[in-house]
């Protein structure tokens, strides 16, 4: 590319071998993003359901994730292409927005643009389609306000919720102890629930894994698990009722904050400053002592002299505990983050009714538990696991099992899975489409074809006749009225999605639709695709 001027002083761009540029415009546009598009969700379209595959990731550093997880998969692809981007994006903002649905969501897209296509190929204006499928996206939003239900749940009967979460699980890599991850991930979330609020923070829950032991040890913790051991072999490895410091200021001599130079050319000299320094850590040690600390939590490290003292003095310390770990133990213990020791007092310290080093297996880790708190609004998952892999994996489904539980706590409706919801909205839209005398009814049926992507994909991946099977429990959904019959993945033998206790969350569901059809409806008003380094 070069700048040149004409005869008046003008200027203009000359481009290097021009002839040989190639630009998308108008329908060959639409046509590329929407391939675009679809290559992602064929890609996603086989991890679907309880059934689905899983896909092996290798990271350029040679790190290899196994998930079924949309969310996770178009996270870790590399990703080129402006329009596949869109896709990651919307697969991103479900996860960030109702954490569960990250792969359905995404097929759901692919399944529009495909119908889009077909639209395009007709002749139809892709406005029109955009504006079509809005109107179908209100029709099916407001037809899943009617069909869904609601259900009552509180701390004693947590069955519900318990049995929606399972549905979420049983698509992962860890369904065969869906029921007992479900029972933790709603055991937790009620614990630092605010029902009153209908509110739910999360980050009050952590997760923390270890390599070693089965899937089916993982427990939750009414408190919270550090991934430290005791700063000197020979403390207490059990401390009932504790007492905490939480310390953010370490145990060593004050640094000048200038240069400064030392000459010791004497024995006194250097036995009068080993004894100021030994003078600094009696003092330190001696203000948590006289608070009534039994046990120091610090940030920072402290070296071997402190750690000898602290041992001397009774007094058991945990060192290098991360700032975000610190603030739950504050949380949890009622305690207060002590930035100097002059600050120190007995009511900034936490209260714990246990703290405790428990070893794992014969590979000399250790942990600190800290049980029993003054304030249980802080809880940890612990989850074992054959490999570090398994590990990344049921963290990620918990996070899903999670999302669910609090969306259910702030909007108690449900809708029936297994595709029953897709299905009952596809006959609804397309009953609708008779009443719009515009182009746009051809949209919205085109929109009730692409809702029947999701049972038809589940029951290809299940091993199932796709059509037949689709058009079965379609005809039954009709002849019933009853709008809960769904695909039977598991081979249960009853297409209905009440007795197999399948459930999802309406604001999922609601989510999913709207973020597909607004997706879609950005791809096909690009009708002219400019790369910068054609100019």
């Amino acid at each position: 590319m070069a700048l040149a001027f004409d005869e008046y002083g003008r200027p203009f761009i000359i481009l290097k071998e021009q002839e040989q540029k190639t630009r998308l415009r108008g329908l060959d546009a639409q046509k590329a993003n929407i391939s675009a598009g679809k290559a992602v969700a064929r890609i996603l379209r086989t991890s679907l359901g309880p059934k689905g595959m899983d896909k092996m990731l290798q990271s350029p550093d040679g790190d290899v994730t196994i998930t079924n997880d949309g969310a996770t998969i178009l996270e870790q692809m590399d990703v080129d292409n402006q329009i596949a981007k869109l896709m990651v994006e919307l697969s991103r903002s479900q996860d960030y927005e109702i954490g569960d649905g990250t792969t359905g969501v995404v097929v759901m897209a692919g399944s529009l643009l495909e119908q889009a296509e077909k639209l395009l190929e007709r002749g139809i204006h892709p406005i029109r389609i955009a504006e079509g499928y809005e109107m179908a996206s209100r029709i099916a939003f407001e037809h899943l306000e009617n069909v869904a239900h609601k259900f009552e749940f509180d701390a004693t009967n947590m069955e519900p919720l318990i049995q929606t979460c399972m549905t979420t699980l049983s698509s992962k890599l860890v369904n065969r102890c869906k029921r007992s991850l479900a029972e933790i991930a709603v055991k937790a979330v009620l614990a630092v629930a605010d029902l009153e609020r209908k509110d739910v923070n999360l980050d009050l829950i952590k997760v923390e894994g270890k390599v070693g032991g089965k899937l089916e040890d993982t427990e939750l913790i009414y408190g919270i698990v550090v991934d430290k051991d005791m700063s000197h072999p020979q403390m207490p490895k059990q401390i009932e009722d504790a007492k905490i410091a939480i310390l953010t200021c370490p145990f060593e001599p004050p640094k000048p904050k200038t240069k400064h130079k030392v000459d010791i050319d004497t024995v006194e000299k250097f036995q009068t400053l080993r004894r100021q320094e030994q003078q600094y850590f009696d003092d330190m040690v001696q203000k948590c002592k006289d608070v009534g600390a039994t046990l120091v939590i610090c940030q920072w490290g402290f070296d071997d002299e402190a750690n000898h003292l602290l041992m001397h003095r009774n007094l058991p310390a945990v060192r290098w505990v991360g700032g975000v770990e610190l603030e739950l133990i504050a949380i949890a213990t009622g305690g207060r983050i002590v930035p100097r020791f002059q600050e120190l007092t007995p009511e900034k310290l936490g209260r714990a009714g246990l703290v405790r080093e428990k070893a794992f297996g014969t590979t000399k880790d250790r942990m600190i538990y800290i049980e029993h708190c003054a304030n249980s609004r802080a809880v940890t998952i612990f989850i074992r696991g054959g490999n570090k892999m398994m590990i990344e994996e049921t963290k990620r489904s918990l996070h899903d099992a999670l999302c669910v539980a609090r969306n259910l706590i702030r909007n108690n409706s449900i809708v029936y899975g297994g595709g029953s919801s897709e299905i009952s909205c596809s006959i609804a839209v397309e009953a609708a489409a008779d009443k719009y005398p515009g182009v746009e009814q051809y949209a919205i049926r085109a929109f009730a074809d692409a809702l029947d992507a999701i049972p038809m994909a589940l029951a290809e991946n299940s091993g199932l006749q796709p059509i037949e099977t689709l058009s079965a429990v379609k005809s039954q959904q009709i002849k019933e009225n009853n709008h809960c019959c769904g695909i039977d993945c598991n081979d249960i033998g009853t297409n209905d999605m009440r007795e197999q206790n399948v459930f999802e969350t309406l604001i999922g569901k609601q989510q999913q639709i709207l973020l597909a059809t607004q997706v879609v409806k950005m791809i096909l008003k690009i009708d002219d695709v400019i790369s910068s380094s054609d100019y």
